[in-house]
């Protein structure tokens, strides 16, 4: 049995990545006989996660062959991004597409006027759906920083309500409100997971994820798996140690170096526009900055870039990734001038008899952490994990086999 629901989430792995194949492609593909992924395939249709898309005619002998793909209103899921300066919740379909979301731009509130804003989040998009669809959602995920309350010197954040957040636990408040599994993960590997099951993923096994939000957060992925860590940290880019900046509205560190965080994040983008007024920014302003040309923009861009390089360079002398994803809440031509300056400057710093791994922007933009989340359901439930050969399937804190 357990062998079976295995195959089962190799196919949907397979047809996750290439969208659409005939039965005989995947057998080839999952390296089983025509019986058994007959079976499979039946099983997987009867359950509704996958359907017949056409027909392929080849030209050849024979009758065309069937098209399948994954049903896209197969399964569902709820995706709650908690960060430190919005609230974000997405409902997503079994092919990652967003059906609905709901956004708030917002100094963090006290845990209990987050936990109602995000309950009459999901109230509201799960309106979106039928009685019968309602069956099929597979749980909420939910993405945010660890650590909160940490860090607010070097985000030049005010003390606010975050402290309240380090004894709260959303997880099972959600729970508890809600009557679905929640999956709790940080944000940085939430949004890495998106982009392995749903974005670059599908055609790389193995690279460093960062996102540029109000922090900076990050994944790794190798193999084509998530790498958690012990704590479930790995791949937080954010705590990497780097020159102190040179701008001057940047806050001085406590010892002789930085951490990426304080240089490369949208807070300290919103803080060298506007030093007194920062914390009043949205993503809108910062987004207008940018397209508007403000030379502030250019300066962060540069010292943002100047703090990225050396963070990569000893990310890839200790992991030797060939691919660097990055992705933000900024979109537009955000992406052009962040992946062009970073390649050139990773380029030039590249040392001898080495090549600097690429860097291409990542597939979800704002999306990235709540879609993230919403995978987190879609992970458990339908990701081909080996400890299911062995039925010992417990959830972690990222809801995952443990």
């Amino acid at each position: 049995m357990q062998l079976r629901r295995y195959n089962e989430r190799i196919i949907l792995q397979i047809l996750r990545r290439v969208q659409r194949a005939s039965k005989a492609d995947l057998a080839r593909a999952a390296k089983l006989t025509n019986a058994a992924i007959g079976a499979i395939i039946q099983s997987l249709i009867e359950d509704g996660l996958i359907e017949e898309d056409g027909k392929l005619h080849g030209g050849g002998r024979g009758q065309p062959a069937t098209q399948l793909k994954l049903a896209p209103r197969g399964a569902f899921g709820f995706g709650v991004r908690v960060d430190r300066t919005n609230l974000e919740t997405v409902l997503v379909d079994f092919e990652g597409k967003v059906i609905g979301r709901r956004a708030h731009d917002m100094l963090l509130p006290a845990p209990l006027k987050a936990l109602e804003i995000i309950k009459r989040d999901l109230e509201s998009l799960g309106a979106l759906l039928t009685t019968e669809e309602h069956g099929r959602l597979t749980g909420i995920g939910l993405a945010q920083p660890f650590n909160l309350g940490a860090w607010l010197h070097e985000l030049a954040l005010p003390e606010g309500n975050f402290k309240l957040w380090d004894d709260f636990d959303m997880t099972e408040a959600l729970e508890t409100e809600s009557g679905l599994p929640v999956f709790r993960e940080n944000d940085g590997t939430a949004a890495t997971v998106a982009e392995l099951f749903y974005g670059h993923g599908r055609s790389l096994d193995d690279f460093l994820y960062l996102f540029i939000g109000p922090a900076i957060g990050g994944g790794l992925c190798l193999g084509g798996d998530v790498v958690r860590g012990v704590s479930g940290n790995a791949g937080d880019v954010a705590m990497m140690p780097v020159p102190p900046s040179t701008l001057e509205t940047a806050p001085r560190p406590k010892k002789g170096f930085d951490i990426l965080l304080t240089r490369a994040s949208l807070v300290s983008l919103a803080r060298h526009l506007d030093p007194e007024n920062f914390a009043d920014l949205s993503r809108l302003d910062l987004q207008a900055a940018m397209e508007r040309k403000d030379p502030r923009f250019d300066e962060w861009l540069e010292d943002c870039v100047g703090a990225l390089t050396p963070a990569l360079g000893a990310a890839f002398a200790l992991l030797d990734i060939p691919q660097v994803i990055i992705d933000s809440d900024l979109d537009g031509e955000f992406a052009r001038r962040m992946t062009d300056a970073l390649t050139a400057s990773v380029i030039e710093a590249a040392p001898e008899a080495r090549s600097a791994p690429s860097i291409r922007f990542g597939s979800f933009g704002q999306d990235a952490g709540a879609i993230g989340a919403a995978s987190l359901p879609m992970f458990f439930n339908f990701s081909p994990r080996a400890e299911i050969l062995t039925g010992g399937m417990k959830k972690s804190s990222a809801g995952v086999a443990a």
